[in-house]
């Protein structure tokens, strides 16, 4: 290896939105913990990076934000300067910290160049060295057609066929494709390497505290709308349902999320002052005793969420997204499907007692253990598994180099 411990670096782009930053901390903390010596260092964006715990060996570099707007266009997060200027700081950062660091494994979630292609030089800078280069996708990328017309656009395919050695998908094989639809080059689609989705379970210092109880010892359903920043007509119309009172419903805690509007976020949270079922919480970084404890599960189908409502096994109703992107809404289909959870279209919002009616027979539906889906969530095992190959690789490696020496 490249010193006398194992690294591995990991970059995650987004700087709006929890997805790729929690995906990122989950594998980062699981290697951790079962490689005793080994170093997590995690590159992102995210401005709220720094609100989440992270385990020993595991740390991160933060790197200016940008947002993307409605256009389609990016501009930087904070700085007064052009997004340009902030994409040649972002892109200097990752390569520098690259080089230096010496990763054994060098990860990059889901964007094959990273923002505007600011990864490509740390790659091919990387490809002459002994580090492995790790594509990790999620099981859902987007429309199949909008992902080929936006790959197209990017010119990606040499990066996938050159640059990476491996293409791990987050998800099992046969729920999901990621790459559905796309003409692959020669040799890629050996590179892929299903894992199953990636388990999450109660972090040790919260599994000794005491269970949150919101609602005394009544059961309750979760919302949330994950990040926040796409959620408020989802929380919206489960609020609408408990305002017209037409049927009974276990109460509800909703977790807004740290990218919700402010201004829906106060409103939201002035509406549930008169409810007396309806506890709001603006945004936790430790959902899962909240998961853990629920009846039942809303959320809107990202991919984090969607490990979680597998991992801790409860009832699940989904209400995903179609805009920008069709992810949520061809993961929650594909879910459905298969007999995990339960879908509500977006489309048919506001209608209050359609919404009530799926939230009064939700705590009644199969939990997602039930349809008995083969590799569901061995995600992390899987690539623990492969994570040592690559470090056993290297080090016979290093070890003929001693010999010839």
């Amino acid at each position: 290896m490249n010193s006398k411990t194992p690294k591995i670096l990991i970059y995650s782009h987004d700087s709006f939105g929890l997805g790729h930053l929690r995906r990122c901390r989950a594998i980062a903390q699981s290697l951790v913990g079962d490689f005793d010596t080994l170093s997590v260092l995690i590159l992102s964006g995210s401005p709220i990076i720094g609100s989440f715990e992270f385990r020993s060996r595991v740390d991160f570099v933060r790197i200016p934000g940008v947002i993307k707007l409605r256009n389609g266009e990016y501009t930087p997060l904070s700085l007064h300067i052009n997004i340009d200027q902030t994409l040649a700081i972002r892109s200097s950062i990752i390569e520098h910290t690259a080089k230096v660091f010496e990763p054994d494994i060098f990860i990059v979630d889901k964007e094959p160049l990273g923002l505007r292609g600011e990864v490509l030089g740390t790659l091919e800078s990387l490809k002459d060295t002994d580090t492995r280069l790790v594509l990790g996708l999620r099981d859902v990328m987007d429309d199949p057609q909008v992902l080929r017309e936006e790959w197209d656009r990017k010119n990606v395919y040499p990066a996938l066929k050159d640059l990476y050695d491996e293409i791990w998908v987050y998800g099992p094989e046969g729920i999901c494709d990621p790459l559905e639809g796309l003409t692959l080059p020669d040799g890629v689609s050996q590179k892929l390497r299903y894992t199953g989705y990636l388990r999450r379970d109660l972090p040790q210092s919260i599994a000794e505290q005491p269970a949150p109880t919101p609602f005394g010892e009544e059961p309750y359903i979760l919302v949330t709308p994950g990040g926040g920043g796409d959620g408020v007509e989802m929380v919206d119309w489960v609020m609408r349902a408990y305002e017209a009172r037409q049927r009974p419903l276990f109460p509800a805690l909703i977790v807004l999320g740290p990218f919700m509007p402010a201004a829906a976020a106060a409103q939201f949270s002035e509406r549930a002052e008169h409810l007396r079922d309806v506890e709001i919480i603006r945004f936790t970084p430790q959902i899962e005793p909240y998961l853990a404890n629920a009846t039942a599960i809303v959320g809107m189908g990202g991919y984090n969420t969607f490990c979680e409502i597998l991992s801790f096994d409860k009832p699940t109703l989904m209400v995903p997204r179609i805009m920008p992107r069709r992810e949520q809404a061809i993961r929650a289909e594909r879910a459905e499907q298969s007999g995990l959870l339960k879908v509500l279209p977006i489309d048919r919002y506001p209608d209050a007692d359609l919404m009530a009616v799926a939230l009064s027979e939700l705590p009644g539906t199969p939990s997602p253990s039930a349809a008995g889906v083969e590799n569901l969530l061995g995600g992390l095992d899987v690539i623990s598994t492969r994570v040592g190959e690559v470090f056993e690789e290297h080090q016979l490696a290093d070890d003929l180099k001693l010999v010839n020496f």
